[in-house]
């Protein structure tokens, strides 16, 4: 089949690639020519596991491509995918839909014979309604299938959840859309991916109640942890306690400084200024969003309290500056508000990441970047594991305590047991776990 992809940055270079793989003609669309042009050398915009080949890949075989004009790119095609950005609005946390608004305006001058045109990017309840509206009103000869078919793809892990997914949505009003869309996924039928087919507005609010459940359980054991620190008990346990009940199960539920990244914070914030608008408040994702926000902020404090109370004068070192790792992604990591938090306290900041350094740079001011782990080390008063990076899993404890000021350590991810960092001589704090001699 034909594929158009409106937006090629995560979701839709991730998408538009996999589509490609599959054995469609993908052709990525993007306004921005510099990223168009990185994409045609090989250079890819974003960092993700397997990205780079895969696209070389089918570029190579011609199944991929990328351009700038969307006009030639939408004529033909069977599908047309909105993959753009939907960030929060200024002012009122609601999803900013003026670059889905204005691609859907674009695509109805430029379709031709019947397509289905897809709302891939996170939208609001209501949103392929208003999409659909804009191409009748652009282009009333168009002869348009309007559908929703959100993403769920994990950063880090894109392409396996792409290619071998939990389920399918798709949400259309007509069986011919919905038939359209069968056929652009029939290379998962030998995987027996279940497809799921709702009406649009339940496929839209599908992804937000998914993403909004997910937030919800990262912030009940990010709660139960501060908890198990007053009473001495030990999170990870309680969560493997809990997980092994397949009713709730193990996944996200992983104490640590709060949610990040591109979809949890923009996304449980819009489900919240949704479900207001609709006079159906959700007061538990409004909890959500509120307790997520400040425990950021107080991991801050954490970091102070293991330094004695006070970090003014010290060097404070940062192992991890994404929001997860195996992404280049800082939107909304916790290492933003973890740093300010520092900086108030008058700390001097020094930082390390495989991957996000680049991004990082724009983002922070006053702080100092090291190209490893053990430099970032070197003279620290207190060393602070905030993404839990494969590369800092087995770090050498007893050359960093030699490369250290003092031997504080601070692990928001509990990549290290309090005995094993006690036993070469560190301070050891940890999230929701007491230390080896009892203290929290």
């Amino acid at each position: 089949m034909r594929i158009a992809m409106i937006g090629s940055g995560y979701v839709g270079l991730v998408s538009g690639a996999c589509f490609a793989d599959f054995g469609h003609e993908v052709i990525c669309v993007d306004v921005d020519p510099k990223k168009i042009e990185a994409l045609e050398a090989g250079r890819m915009p974003i960092y993700e596991p397997g990205l780079e080949a895969l696209v070389a890949d089918n570029v190579r075989q011609k199944r991929l491509s990328f351009t700038t004009d969307l006009k030639p790119a939408v004529a033909g095609a069977d599908a047309v995918f909105i993959a753009v950005g939907t960030p929060s609005r200024r002012g009122d946390g609601f999803a900013d839909l003026s670059y889905v608004y204005a691609a859907a305006k674009e695509i109805a001058s430029a379709v031709t014979g019947y397509t289905v045109v897809v709302t891939k990017s996170t939208v609001p309840v209501g949103t392929g309604d208003e999409v659909e509206r804009i191409i009748r009103e652009a282009n009333p000869a168009a002869e348009v299938g309007v559908a929703s078919n959100p993403e769920f793809l994990r950063e880090g892990a894109a392409i396996g959840d792409f290619k071998r997914p939990d389920r399918i949505v798709i949400g259309a009003e007509d069986a011919r859309a919905a038939d359209v869309m069968r056929e652009v996924y029939r290379p998962l039928y030998l995987n027996a991916a279940p497809i799921i087919v709702t009406g649009r507005r339940t496929a839209e609010l599908t992804k937000y109640a998914a993403n909004a459940f997910l937030a919800t359980k990262i912030t009940f054991i990010n709660e139960i942890a501060d908890l198990c620190e007053k009473v001495g008990a030990n999170v990870q346990e309680v969560a493997r306690g809990i997980g092994l009940d397949n009713r709730i199960g193990s996944k996200f539920l992983h104490a640590g400084p709060g949610y990040g990244g591109s979809c949890f914070p923009k996304d449980t914030l819009a489900l919240v200024k949704t479900a207001q608008d609709y006079a159906t408040p959700i007061r538990i994702v409004e909890t959500v969003v509120s307790v997520n926000d400040q425990r950021k902020r107080a991991m801050a404090r954490k970091v102070v309290t293991a330094a004695g109370g006070s970090v003014r004068g010290k060097t404070v070192a940062l192992l991890g500056l994404t929001f997860k790792p195996d992404t280049d992604d800082m939107r909304d990591a916790p290492s933003l508000s973890i740093i300010a938090g520092l900086q108030d306290g008058g700390a001097k900041v020094v930082a390390y990441d495989p991957e996000g350094l680049e991004q990082a740079r724009p983002l922070l001011a006053g702080v100092s970047y090291a190209e490893d782990a053990y430099s970032c080390a070197s003279g620290a008063d207190v060393l602070v594991i905030v993404t839990e990076w494969s590369a800092f899993r087995a770090l050498d404890l007893p050359r960093l305590k030699g490369l250290m000021n003092a031997p504080v350590l601070v692990d928001l991810r509990n990549v290290y047991t309090p005995a094993e960092a006690e036993k070469h001589g560190f301070a050891y704090t940890g999230v929701g776990t007491t230390s080896a001699n009892g203290a929290a």
